[in-house]
């Protein structure tokens, strides 16, 4: 199964939050299972890109960006060559090291009260 490990989220043996995921498993999907603060606002539906994530390596093994990925991501901030919507990015066998963006954080947190500092 391919690993999923999420750079800038630290779980409580201050190691970043991996986990193993089924091959096409979404990086959002991963990160529910990691608990990792990515945002969904839209539920994971590619209507808003506050799953947007920076794909530090293993890009190149995720499923291909498509046109509505695309538009969404005009949206979001600092948008980069290694951004990718974390509902639309699929895994493949290869691990992936993913930064999540200050404004994806910030979405999770917005709707998950309860794990604000």
């Amino acid at each position: 199964m391919p690993l999923v490990i999420f750079l800038n989220d630290l779980g409580s043996d201050d190691k970043p939050k991996t986990i193993d995921v089924p091959v096409g498993t979404t990086i959002l999907d991963a990160a529910r299972r990691a608990q990792a603060q990515v945002g969904s606002a839209c539920g994971g539906v590619c209507a808003c890109s506050t799953c947007h994530v920076y794909v530090r390596s293993g890009l190149s093994s995720l499923s291909l960006q498509k046109d509505r990925e695309e538009d969404i991501l005009d949206k979001a901030f600092d948008v980069r060559p290694v951004s990718r919507l974390g509902c639309q990015a699929r895994v493949s066998q290869t691990p992936v090291e993913v930064e999540i963006t200050r404004e994806s954080r910030r979405a999770y947190l917005d709707e998950h009260p309860e794990n604000k500092p």
